[in-house]
């Protein structure tokens, strides 16, 4: 029996399903998966409550937050390093930092295409919020990433299910890596994939200054506002990229067995082999 153990330090757009992935029809044997999550916040104290989640003794942990140089994450990381852990994040983008996880002990999945919310009082109600997640969802589930990260995760099970010593991932997810992920098959499909995750890059680098730099409330407003356009923009791409694999009937879908094994198909009417 595998345990997995996720830590959700505030919100990802992919911390709404990293911890559902595993087990999608929630038929899968030999895994058991539990989740503490700290909510929106991210602080120091939220790390702190973190370390009573050590009981599960899951045979790896996967925590995902933003930015994991924040405080919270940065503290949360000292609770856990007697483990297993997994960092999942939008940053650290660089090679030095990333390569600082890794002497630390840590696996690592750095997203520089999940997005950055447009978090500001001025702008940002829970309606926008969840319109904006469920965008940047539609990029992730669709363009590759979701499909990147189940397959790094099942790679570390199958080490567990087979008492190795865990090897953990250490992966930069670019746009292009991603849609290497997504098995399009039509490459018109394949480019307005590509178009939708690099769009989804360039949404962070529109709301970092209105997050954190600017005061004006005319330039905080437009500022978020467009950068949340332009999630919807990307994610009306990753519709149409799959619409076009569905005209040829080419989706391609892998799907867990019971045992945990994964099956393919593109056919719609055909059984996954």
């Amino acid at each position: 029996m595998a345990k997995v153990g996720f830590i959700k330090l505030g919100n990802l757009g992919m911390s709404q399903v990293v911890d559902l992935i595993l087990d999608e029809i929630a038929a899968r044997q030999g895994i058991e998966v539990r989740s503490f999550g700290t909510g929106a916040k991210m602080g120091k104290d939220e790390a702190a409550d973190t370390e009573q989640f050590k009981s599960f003794d899951a045979d790896f942990y996967v925590m995902i937050s933003p930015n994991s140089s924040a405080p919270g994450p940065t503290a949360a990381r000292e609770i856990w390093k007697d483990k297993k852990v997994i960092v999942i994040s939008d940053g650290p983008t660089k090679k030095d930092d990333r390569q600082a996880l890794e002497d630390a002990g840590f696996g690592y999945i750095v997203m520089k295409v999940d997005p950055l919310i447009g978090a500001k009082t001025e702008f940002l109600d829970p309606v926008e919020m969840a319109s904006f997640n469920s965008d940047a969802m539609k990029v992730l589930s669709t363009c590759g990433v979701v499909r990147l990260i189940q397959e790094a995760f099942d790679g570390v099970i199958a080490q567990a299910d087979a008492g190795k010593d865990l090897e953990l991932p250490h992966v930069l997810v670019s746009a292009q890596k991603a849609v290497e992920s997504a098995g399009f098959n039509n490459p018109y499909a394949k480019a307005k994939a590509l178009a939708a995750l690099h769009m989804t890059d360039k949404v962070a680098e529109i709301n970092f200054p209105a997050c954190f730099m600017m005061k004006d409330i005319e330039q905080v407003t437009l500022t978020t506002a467009t950068g949340h356009e332009m999630m919807r923009a990307a994610a009306q791409l990753a519709i149409d990229a799959r619409e076009i694999e569905k005209g040829n009937d080419a989706v391609f879908r892998q799907p867990h067995m019971k045992d945990g094994s994964l099956r393919t198909k593109t056919k719609l009417y055909e059984k996954p082999q």
